[in-house]
């Protein structure tokens, strides 16, 4: 009864033990880099526009930047993107298979328990040990016979036999070292990583929606001014063609008015395929077949205009908004984790393991008291030799730690330099259109007195000609200016990081960083 209490506070004592150790960890614990933020925007105007621009201002960034526009059509594609891109299902799915591996990380951390039950219909050899062991012919016996000596199991061999046993197994390796827990830690960083994946690929379709919907109001700018310098140009070649037949000039000016004609003729079926393939890379966003948004597109609209304040909220702000700086940070994080647990590899494991059940040689004895059977007790396993894996294994792991910082680094540096690409583009473009649009104005105003002039014979029909290229031209390059300034402003809130607040919030994802 003594020994029997012993051994009950022997295994305490080392469950006890056991439990302590279980406390410690190895490896470096994670620590959140700092990130040294300017005290304002890089990027502004260099110079002042003639026209009231629009301003970045720091106030906070909307969720749904898109609004500024106040293009109800664009609204509702960008409020289509998070259920209907397909970029953005396929990140969801990524996202689901690290919440499942963490799950898989997370169940090393507890005991696994099996049961088990089997029947086995057995021949020994007779050849075989039970040849040289006299008590062997009780296996004879087994399913009811009486004893045999070795004689008889010489005589009649010996004879088949059943099992039939079932029971529970259990075994659980204790986290000495903390190397399950690191595992778990660094699953937990992959999936914030996923997450913070998931949100950056929906923001860079919600900015591809917002960029090809502005570039195809662009285009179809491009396509009335084409249209309208074709009437123009009909114009030129009916006035031509009437005075070529008075008398008043030759037919070398009819020549020029169709060639011009015929080239502006020819930018339309350009324009048309542009008009196309923008409606066809929309519906593609959205997950939907070619041509299906035609009808809410194929009509003409102008460009969205851009608003005359900006909110580009504080630069602090910018590494806490970008996915791009919340993912790296995440892996980072992973990589730190695994260096414990390639460190936790280098100590002894626990292991402790047990198992009860049944067993009989009868199916109806096998319920019986005397047919229970039991076995419990630790397991060590101490690395002794690997031929080196343990140790280039944790170069590995301080290697892969080593890249994730610098590549922290650099994107935020990335983030940085994004942002002051954007604002000075946003900036600079506008100057460019201000000065376009003053071109325009000049460009028209040439066209109508090279017109009147040629209509009073004071001057030839190249300067009527070079006037209305011009006037092409400068329209074309204003339209496009005016696309390029939306179009900068969207490249600035994706530089910020804005638009995955509303579909991904954080509280609903990944956990509380």
């Amino acid at each position: 009864m003594i020994d029997k209490a012993k051994r009950k506070l022997v295994f305490a004592a080392g469950l006890v033990g056991a439990t302590v150790l279980s406390g410690c960890t190895v490896g470096p614990d994670f620590k959140r880099p700092d990130v040294t933020s300017p005290a304002s925007w890089f990027g502004g105007p260099k110079e002042a526009v003639r026209r009231p621009p629009s301003i970045p201002v720091a106030e906070p960034v909307d969720a749904d930047w898109w609004m500024l526009f106040h293009d109800p059509v664009l609204t509702g594609l960008e409020r289509r993107v998070a259920a209907e891109n397909l970029d953005v299902k396929v990140a969801e799915v990524r996202f689901a298979e690290s919440r499942a591996q963490l799950g898989v990380a997370r169940a090393s951390l507890f005991p696994t328990l099996g049961g088990n039950a089997s029947y086995v219909r057995q021949q020994a050899s007779n050849n075989g040990i039970f040849a040289v062991i006299p008590s062997a012919a009780g296996a004879s016996g087994a399913n009811g016979a009486s004893g045999n000596s070795a004689g008889a199991v010489q005589g009649r061999g010996v004879q088949p036999f059943d099992i039939f046993q079932g029971g529970f197994d259990a075994s659980w390796e204790v986290d000495l070292w903390g190397g399950v827990r690191r595992s778990v830690e660094s699953a937990t960083a992959s999936k914030e990583a996923a997450s913070e994946a998931r949100r950056s690929v929906l923001l860079t379709s919600l900015a591809e929606v917002a960029r090809d919907y502005i570039q195809l109001r662009g285009v179809q700018t491009e396509l009335q001014i084409a249209r309208d310098n074709v009437r123009t140009a009909r114009q030129s070649l009916t006035l031509t063609q009437q005075r070529a037949a008075g008398g008043v000039t030759t037919d070398l000016d009819v020549a020029n008015a169709s060639a011009q004609l015929r080239s502006t003729l020819a930018q339309i079926p350009t324009l048309e395929q542009q008009e196309a393939q923008l409606i066809n890379a929309l519906s593609l966003l959205l997950g939907q077949p070619p041509n299906a948004l035609r009808a809410d597109l194929g009509t003409r609209a102008p460009v969205p205009p851009v608003p005359p304040r900006v909110p580009v909220g504080l630069p602090s702000e910018l590494a806490r908004r970008r996915p791009d700086v919340r993912q790296a940070e995440a892996q980072l994080h992973a990589a730190t984790a695994d260096i414990g647990v390639a460190q936790a590899n280098f100590y002894p494991s626990l292991n402790l393991t047990g198992s009860v059940g049944l067993q009989s040689l009868q199916f109806a004895k096998l319920f019986n008291a005397n047919s229970k059977q039991y076995s419990i007790g630790p397991g060590l396993t101490i690395p002794i030799f690997q031929g080196g894996q343990l140790r280039s294994t944790l170069e590995l792991r301080e290697a892969e730690q080593q890249e994730a910082a610098v590549n922290f680094q650099k994107t935020v540096l990335q983030a940085w330099h994004d942002v002051d690409n954007a604002l000075t583009a946003y900036q600079a473009e506008q100057s460019r259109r201000d000065e376009l649009i003053l071109a325009v104005s000049d460009n028209e105003r040439a066209l109508g007195l090279a017109q009147s002039r040629y209509q009073q014979g004071v001057t030839d029909f190249l300067t009527v000609l070079d006037a209305e290229r011009s006037l092409l031209a400068a329209q074309l390059q204003l339209a496009d200016s005016t696309t390029t300034v939306s179009s900068n402003l969207v490249a600035l809130y994706k530089a910020l990081g804005g638009g995955w607040e509303a579909d991904l919030p954080e509280e609903t994802t990944a956990s509380a960083r």
